[in-house]
């Protein structure tokens, strides 16, 4: 018996991180910090502790106490998923119908359009303003005469690190006749979160990850936050067992340690910084004009329309970044690994 897949499957593209072997890895978002030697140490404990033959708690009930106990807000508005990734296919497969709209406001998170387009929902897209900023107008004038189920956007953004105002954000929950989910994978590089807002909003969810601060992106461990009713709703459709018992308990201890990931954080800032003073004192490669957006998150924006060269010289030269068109994507590094990516740039011909 003949079976013909459907078109819009055979369209689509994985994610296609960038694989191989690098001298320095900026590319990604990773923390360059180990997690705490004390925490590596516990983890120890805890995985010889582990039974193996047995299912996860299927709600990582003590995962979320710690990561709420973290953030100050109450556990039972807290859905533990594998990696913020998963949450947001779940949120798209529930909210969104056949053509329902989703809007975007790009450049963003690439994802969001991939699972709303295995949804079979359409992508409506807003796009951000010559100095990246959003025209917060625009947004809702889209949502509203589009008629769309789900407004989505990372905060701050992936990939020009630029950050929306606690304020801003709170107006298009506030105006937005949709669901409002704000990806906020990098805030806590940044002071705007309205993670402390759920319970005030009946249409607003908050994603967060361990996968940047935390240094544990292989842990794959993401929340979502939102008010009682959608985190009943979002328990009651998420996979059985979702997270498993390995980085459940992994990411239980690592929340213990707030004054590292503090500490941590501020490194990282500072590394951020650093890069970005650094990067703004080049104006032009090869007589191009050359430019680095002030970031918000743990990775500098350029601008420049040599980015494919540039990026071509620099892969060759053994350091990873990301390429956007005509813009590069440089997480902030260890200090040396910084200089050496200077170094780099500048000898570019």
């Amino acid at each position: 018996m003949s079976y013909t897949v459907e078109q819009r499957l055979l369209n689509m593209r994985p994610y296609e991180p960038q694989t191989g072997t690098f001298r320095i890895r900026a590319d990604a978002n990773e923390s360059y910090l180990s997690i705490p030697a004390a925490a590596r140490q516990e983890f120890c404990r805890v995985l010889a502790e582990l039974e193996f033959n047995r299912y996860p708690d299927p709600y990582a009930s003590k995962l979320c106490s710690a990561f709420s106990e973290y953030h100050g807000i109450k556990p039972e508005l807290v859905t533990a998923g594998n990696g913020s990734d998963e949450l947001i296919n779940v949120i798209c497969q529930s909210v969104l119908r056949d053509n329902a709209k989703m809007v975007c406001i790009e450049p963003d998170f690439s994802m969001y359009a991939f699972y709303s387009n295995l949804r079979r929902a359409q992508v409506c897209t807003v796009s951000r303003t010559s100095d990246y900023g959003v025209d917060i107008d625009a947004v809702l004038e889209m949502v509203k005469s589009e008629r769309a189920d789900l407004l989505i956007f990372s905060n701050p953004n992936n990939p020009t690190s630029q950050v929306l105002s606690k304020a801003e954000v709170l107006r298009l929950v506030e105006n937005a006749p949709c669901l409002v989910v704000v990806d906020e994978a990098y805030m806590d590089f940044c002071d705007q979160s309205v993670v402390g807002e759920v319970e005030n909003y009946q249409n607003l969810i908050v994603l967060r990850t361990m996968s940047k601060a935390f240094a544990c992106a292989a842990l794959r461990l993401g929340f979502a936050v939102t008010n009682a009713t959608l985190s009943n709703i979002l328990k009651a459709v998420k996979s059985p067992y979702n997270v498993n018992a390995a980085s459940q308990a992994f990411g239980e201890v690592l929340l213990k340690y707030k004054k590292e990931a503090d500490s941590a954080i501020a490194q990282i800032k500072n590394s951020r910084d650093e890069l970005f003073g650094e990067l703004s004192k080049i104006t032009q490669v090869l007589g191009a004009p050359f430019k680095a957006v002030k970031p918000f998150a743990n990775f500098v924006y350029i601008e420049t329309p040599k980015a494919d060269g540039i990026h071509a010289n620099l892969m060759q030269e053994g350091v990873a970044v990301r390429r956007f068109e005509n813009r590069l994507r440089i997480t902030a590094s260890s200090p040396a690994d910084n200089s050496e990516i200077i170094k780099v740039l500048k000898s570019y011909k």
